[in-house]
């Protein structure tokens, strides 16, 4: 080994974590996998590799892999472990991050990303030559570094026992990842006990809650207040956290007048930046960090910690294909963290931008990335492993069943796995390139139509998307990225020139044919001239690889995008083909377009359409060839805006591309149709006479009284469901609304009586339609009062000498006496006490004003009537 006399042995023995390194070898000889708790500013990051890779220490020399799940955190790493050794990156020590590898023959210890080891392992699965491999940081809960372990636990069972396995953490469920790796042992180490003191400093007013990408303005102005509040009163550098990139930018907006320099780090910073901010200072500083300064690195100089609470996490909105970080308070667990870069090397400071008694209702620990986030990437993984399910693999969380079968469409959709979930040839490859698939088909199928640099260039601008100042027009982007010299163009070119080389290592020619040609059978053969990979003229002698920028930001989008292509509605508005509205903002150029490829959206909450963010234009025949797997054509009969409609109809999923009327559609269509008109508006459709409701209600008390075989006749959707047994065949003659008005209910309803057991012989008898009173009137019983009891209305003096009450099925029914100008004058269910007791008060209200009628003081015996006492006498 190089540099041996420039060890920086003094460093070295001053980190906390060398006092639990006996107990950790001791472990991991014993049982071969380990769990280490070591708090932030042990070593536990840069020491522990090095004594387990034989490095320092004296111990036997192993080929070590270090995964973090950050590039910025991976390169940080390395450098540091390559300064204690006193050498230079890339002798013991390199790294290996997307787009860039610092390694040489005698490097030991290996620092990759989770996403590179687990394109590592897909590659080779016995990790050769690997003899231990720690996943650092564990406790973030990543979906790649999820699933590195679940492969690695998969190789140790299967292939390689000997494998050494360590999971590092400072704040994690230690015991849940000692279940996962075999009841492994947990060894725990001392941090450096250098105090944090804590000050609250929520808003003085209240500002609203975070929702989407949005964060109030009032929140970051608030965060830059306490920033320059800490500066004035504590010394030392300030870390300052918050949730992302363009809440970044505007507290630095803030800060241009304080007395420090201002850095701003996350992923999309460049490297220099980067470098500056993890490197020691002569000159004060404010440092404006994302989450990736919560673990791994160390921040020389801060002493101050300015924490805003919030946090971006994933979601994703299966059912209209939107996939975008959301604004969330972030969980104790990360507060910890965050607060702990204050007493890394002296004692320090947090300042909390919010109230301590919120500070118990925020989240334990911050969501675990396989409950929350698209799982297409992790589908494909786990099918090209070998276990489509992911049923066998050993996780801290199960993937949600309804993220899983959605990513599994995805997966059908881009010819990545066969219908029985196996991956193709051509997910194989896809597996491999280190993109999502949906980008993944977007660079194959992109460069068989525009040839692998231009696709490669698109595909890089989707896979980190540009700066907003660079607008929403995805083709103005890709030219402004070409021709500017700021660091995302720096990235892109080379992302762009990482992706070209993959998109040309399938064979001689540069391209691979596809498994399942997307372009097979469809437009694009017509519009780009696609045939066999090939490329020749297209319509209008056009090459494909000719295609203008617009055309061709439009194909990829679309590609990677297919459920996403959008016609236009008017107004800046469009319908997606995933069924979902989309609006451009008022200022966009994109707003004439007749066609978009949507390539970033969200969707605000409670709106009913998303955003769009990045798109690029397209037409018409792109789209088809892009969402193939969309396109339907067929009859369509359904029930709208109060009547049948029957059509043909091309469809590209939600997007209706042509219709026609149908003059003789499908019977069953049709009456699947009416039946849903039935369903939506109610029986009323139907003919209802006075008769056919009473029908209706008579079935209706018998039910309820009797029950079976009387039929339940009350419900419209339980009628519904037996439509076949009452409503045909006048149903399925009906073509149209009025045809179903010419349907009589009642005769349709005497179809459900009991006629099979002869009961219906007897509906008159047990719920009769009128009842004949002591008078000789027959009056008709209402069976559908509110009450649920048969009414019988009739005047009080056709009843004279009626002593027990009506019944009907056995049940009395309730009288309405009435005054002799029909208005009421009693309700009773019992006449013999009426006649007793009520009557009397009755008698007497109603003598004075109806003085021509009979009113007996004896109504028990006395003779009804429907007459005047003048008619009586005659």
């Amino acid at each position: 080994m190089t540099g041996q006399r420039a060890v920086r042995t003094a460093d070295l023995d001053s980190l906390p974590v060398r006092e639990a390194l006996p107990a950790l070898v001791s472990a991991l000889d014993a049982h071969g996998a380990a769990v280490l708790c070591a708090p932030p500013g042990t070593g536990k990051t840069t020491l522990v590799p090095l004594v387990l890779a034989g490095l320092v220490g004296g111990g036997p020399r192993r080929r070590v892999v270090v995964a973090e799940p950050r590039r910025i955190a991976a390169r940080a790493a390395a450098r540091r472990m390559a300064w204690l050794l006193g050498e230079q990156v890339g002798a013991s020590v390199g790294f290996t991050v997307r787009g860039e590898r610092v390694v040489g023959p005698s490097t030991v210890i290996e620092v990759v990303t989770t996403g590179v080891l687990l394109q590592r392992l897909q590659r080779d699965q016995e990790l050769s030559g690997t003899d231990l491999v720690i996943l650092d940081e564990c406790h973030e809960r990543h979906l790649d570094a999820d699933t590195v372990a679940a492969f690695l636990l998969d190789v140790r069972e299967t292939l390689r026992p000997e494998l050494r396995l360590l999971a590092a953490s400072a704040t994690t469920d230690a015991a849940g990842w000692a279940r996962l790796l075999g009841d492994a042992p947990v060894v725990e180490a001392a941090g450096i006990s250098h105090p944090v003191e804590t000050v609250w400093a929520p808003p003085a007013r209240p500002v609203r809650p975070p929702h989407g990408m949005r964060v109030d303005p009032a929140q970051l102005t608030h965060v830059a207040s306490v920033v320059r509040r800490a500066l004035a009163e504590r010394s030392g550098d300030v870390l300052c956290f918050l949730p992302g990139v363009g809440e970044i930018a505007r507290v630095a907006g803030q800060l241009g007048a304080v007395d420090a320099e201002v850095l701003q780090i996350h992923g999309r910073a460049p490297a220099s930046v980067q470098d500056a901010a993890l490197s020691p200072a002569a000159h004060r500083r404010v440092i404006l960090s994302t989450a990736v300064a919560e673990s791994s690195l160390t921040v020389p100089g801060v002493r101050i910690v300015v924490d805003s609470g919030l946090a971006r996490e994933p979601r994703v909105d299966h059912a209209r294909g939107l996939g975008a970080l959301a604004t969330v308070r972030a969980s104790r667990a990360a507060g910890r963290q965050r607060a702990g870069r204050a007493g890394r090397e002296a004692p320090g400071t947090v300042y909390r931008c919010w109230a301590e008694a919120e500070d118990g209702r925020l989240p334990a620990y911050p969501a675990s990335e396989i409950r929350i986030a698209d799982l297409a990437q992790f589908a494909l993984q786990a099918a090209c492993w070998g276990d489509p399910d992911a049923t066998g693999l050993a996780l801290l969380d199960p993937p949600p069943a309804g993220a899983m079968a959605a990513a599994r469409e995805v997966l059908l959709a881009v010819g990545a796995v066969s219908p029985e979930g196996r991956p193709t040839p051509r997910g194989l490859r896809m597996a491999r390139l280190g993109l999502h698939p949906r980008l993944a088909r977007a660079l194959l199928d992109g460069s068989a139509a525009l040839g692998p640099r231009r696709a490669a260039e698109l595909v890089a601008l989707l896979s980190e998307e540009p700066p907003r100042e660079y607008g929403d027009d995805l083709a103005a982007a890709w030219r402004r990225a070409r021709a500017g010299g700021d660091p995302y163009g720096s990235r892109w070119r080379a992302e762009a020139r990482r992706l070209e080389r993959a998109a040309t290592g399938g064979n001689s020619a540069g391209l691979e044919h596809p498994a399942r040609p997307a372009f097979e059978g469809t437009g694009a053969q017509r519009t780009y001239g696609v045939r066999g990979g090939a490329p020749v003229s297209g319509r209008g002698g056009v090459g494909e690889r000719s295609l203008p920028d617009d055309a061709a930001a439009g194909l990829v989008a679309a590609l990677a995008f297919p459920e996403r292509v959008a016609k236009a509605k008017g107004q800046g508005a469009f319908l997606m083909a995933s069924g979902t509205g989309a609006e451009l903002g008022d200022g966009s150029g994109l707003r004439s377009a007749p066609w978009l490829a949507v390539a970033v959206a969200d969707r605000p909450p409670h709106s009913a359409s998303a955003r769009v963010r990045l798109a690029a234009l397209l037409d018409e025949d792109t789209a088809r060839t892009a969402a193939d797997h969309l396109f339907r054509a067929g009859e369509e009969v359904h029930w709208e805006d109060g009547d049948l409609v029957a059509r043909r109809v091309t469809r590209l999923g939600a997007i209706e591309l042509a219709a026609r009327p149908l003059r003789d559609p499908d019977r069953a269509l049709v009456r699947a149709a009416l039946l849903d008109g039935l369903r939506t508006e109610g029986l009323g459709l139907l003919r209802w006479t006075p008769d056919s409701q009473a029908l209706r209600a008579r079935l209706g008390f018998l039910h309820r009284t009797l029950g079976a075989p009387w039929p339940d006749v009350a419900d419209d959707g339980e009628l519904l469901e037996r439509a076949d047994d009452w409503l045909e065949p006048e149903l399925s003659r009906a073509r149209r609304r009025g045809d179903l008005a010419r349907i009589e209910a009642g005769q349709a309803l005497n179809r459900l009586l009991p006629w099979a057991t002869g009961e219906a012989a007897r509906l008159d008898e047990l719920a009769p339609e009128r009842i004949e009173v002591p008078s000789g009137s027959r009056i008709r019983v209402d069976y559908a009062a509110e009450h649920g009891q048969p009414v019988l209305a009739v005047k009080l003096q056709e009843l004279f000498g009626l002593a027990e009450t009506p019944r009907v099925a056995g049940v009395p029914v309730l009288v309405h006496l009435l005054s002799p100008a029909g208005r009421p004058a009693a309700v009773t269910a019992d006449l013999a006490s009426f006649w007793q007791g009520g009557y009397r008060a009755v008698r007497a209200e109603l003598r004075g004003r109806y003085p021509k009628h009979p009113w007996p003081e004896d109504p028990a015996t006395a003779e009804p009537t429907r007459h005047t006492n003048a008619r009586l006498k005659r």
